[in-house]
Order: structure tokens, then sequence, then C-alpha cells
């Protein structure tokens, strides 16, 4: 059994960073559930409109991540107030462990690197390196998952009305 302590120096890098709060979670505790795709399908305006939509040709599938998923340690859950800093804090928090020698390490974030994804033009990913799927993308129950750990989300009547809350998962083996 790992130790999660061992991974707190990733969720204090989160917050340093600006992330509202971040936490280490069981990666046992993080909630699939195949429905995500059918809400991804058809209730995502961006469905087949970038390169880390599930759509996209080689992205994998609810069924395929899972077993994935369960090959790690612990991931550390990270909340932000807007996407891009999500996604940025994410990534360095998956870089930080790798250097560590977490070679496994993956973030999940709602992709926010370009302001216009070359997908639709047929152009093939500007920075494949950073991209990476959105936890629901893959499977992952955001809601389900975020509100076993006690940290706030809820749908929104009006997105553009309200702040939102936007997770993302760096998972470490």
């Amino acid at each position: 059994m790992t130790d999660l302590k061992a991974f707190e120096k990733y969720a204090e890098l989160a917050r340093s960073m600006g992330a509202a709060d971040a936490l280490v979670v069981p990666a046992a505790e993080v909630v699939i559930d195949g429905r995500t795709y059918l809400k991804c399908m058809y209730g995502c305006k961006g469905w087949n409109a970038n390169w880390t939509c599930p759509s996209a040709p080689g992205a994998l599938k609810p069924w395929e991540f899972e077993p994935l998923l369960r090959r790690y340690a612990a991931g550390v859950l990270i909340h932000c107030a807007e996407k891009k800093p999500s996604h940025e804090i994410s990534h360095a928090v998956e870089a930080a462990a790798f250097r560590d020698g977490h070679y496994f390490a993956f973030a999940m974030s709602d992709c926010a690197i370009c302001k216009e994804c070359s997908y639709p033009k047929g152009e093939p990913c500007r920075d494949p390196v950073r991209a990476r799927p959105a936890m629901q993308g893959v499977g992952i129950d955001v809601y389900a998952t975020v509100r076993r750990f006690g940290l706030p989300i809820a749908t929104l009547p009006d997105r553009d009305a309200q702040p939102q809350n936007w997770y993302s998962l760096v998972m470490i083996a």
C-alpha cells in the first residue's frame, strides 16, 4: 500500500501555483462511469472539435481507460476557478512528479493550450506533448469524484453568469 502523504508535495505545488485547493486522493476512489461518454457525445458542443475529445482518432474510451487508471496509486485532484490555470497547474504537477521518478504520472484537464484547436481544420495537434484529455472524456465521473472528497461542484443553470469550478486530476503511480 502506498503512503499517500508522499504525494502531498504535489498538492502543495498546485496550491502554490494558484489552485483554490488540491487534494491527494486514492486512485481506487476515483469514480468511473461510462455514461460520461454519452454526455460528451450528445451533450457537449465541443464533441468532435478538438484533439483531446473522446471523438478524436485514437482516443481511449472509458472502458479502455479504467484498467489503466486502476494501475495508479493516487491522484492529485486540483480545483481552480478557471480553465487555463487548471490545465497549466496540472501539467506542472505532472512534470514535477515525472522528474521525481514517477514516470507514469499523467494529467487530465480540459485542454486550454490553444485559443482554437487545429482538429476541425484537419491539422495535427500543435502541442501534443502537453495536450491532455479531460477527466470526463476518459470516463471519470467528475461530479461523484469531487463530491466524494468534499470539494464544491454543482450543475449551473447559467454557466456564463455564475462562477465555475474547474477540476483536473494528475494520476501518480
